[in-house]
């Protein structure tokens, strides 16, 4: 294998636009897990962002927070401003494997890595995040809930790097996050839901459901119509709209879709009078 090391952010994107096949990596915390199995990835060339420090801070904007690109889940750990205004942020954050991994593992790695299972991903989808991609070729913003087409397939050309990710500041009277695992630590996760309400309106993002994480507009409009929900099965045939399940090693079909079903249905049940 071979690894190169940009020292600014022009450097990276002039080397990327000169041998698109080089693969970014910023924490590696993901590209590590499958190195022993996946021997076709040490063939391959890295462009190691680590170097880049004009990607690492986040800064407080007056109407956003801006992840930079190398920006790690312990950054956001210790920044109180998070806890306070973005509480799922943090949620997700301390569920991404252990205190190693968090303090190496950064947000766009998460999202770029595109796993159905990604911790980061539904939090960030949830508050209507923007991820900013830059090239040689310009700069372009892509909503987060629309970056995704399938599995592992986005709208992140080979030549272009995720830079910022940006995350409004609103008001919020409904911030949740579940993960469902194997344990509560360390877990890759079995069925993931975040749902915020803000006046931008209800979101619904479910993970380990379908090919990627992704928004439920189905089960968004039943919260903003007041559709009245007796139970969980209720919540049943807005969820197959949305999310195409699949059976695997950790669960089943069935199961996930029950399990989403309940997590929605319980923790919504004292929160929307149409619930009861």
């Amino acid at each position: 294998m071979s690894v190169l090391l940009p020292a600014s952010l022009a450097e990276a994107l002039e080397t990327l636009a000169a041998d698109p096949d080089l693969v970014p990596m910023a924490g590696g915390t993901d590209l590590l897990v499958h190195w022993p199995q996946h021997t076709e990835l040490h063939e391959r060339s890295y462009l190691d962002l680590s170097g880049v420090e004009e990607l690492r801070p986040h800064r407080w904007e007056t109407d956003e927070l801006v992840l930079g690109g190398l920006t790690t889940y312990w950054d956001i750990i210790e920044d109180q401003r998070a806890w306070n205004e973005l509480p799922l942020l943090i949620d997700a954050a301390r569920q991404v494997g252990s205190i190693q991994i968090q303090t190496r593992g950064s947000w766009a790695g998460n999202i770029v890595n595109a796993s159905p299972a990604a911790d980061g991903v539904p939090v960030l989808m949830a508050y209507d995040a923007v991820v900013v991609l830059e090239s040689t070729r310009g700069r372009s913003e892509v909503p987060l809930s629309g970056f995704y087409s399938g599995y592992k397939e986005m709208r992140r050309s080979p030549d272009e790097l995720v830079t910022e990710i940006r995350v409004p500041r609103r008001a919020y009277d409904v911030q949740i996050f579940e993960k469902v695992g194997q344990r509560r630590a360390q877990a890759i996760t079995k069925v993931g839901v975040a749902v915020t309400r803000s006046d931008a309106g209800w979101r619904v993002v479910a993970n380990s459901v379908a090919p990627f994480v992704c928004r439920c507009p189905a089960v968004e409009r039943i919260l903003e119509q007041g559709t009245e929900v007796r139970g969980s099965d209720d919540l049943l045939p807005a969820i197959r709209e949305d999310v195409t399940p699949i059976d695997d090693i950790r669960s089943t079909a069935e199961y996930r879709e029950k399990v989403l079903a309940r997590l929605l249905y319980h923790d919504l049940l004292d929160l929307c009078p149409s619930f009861g």
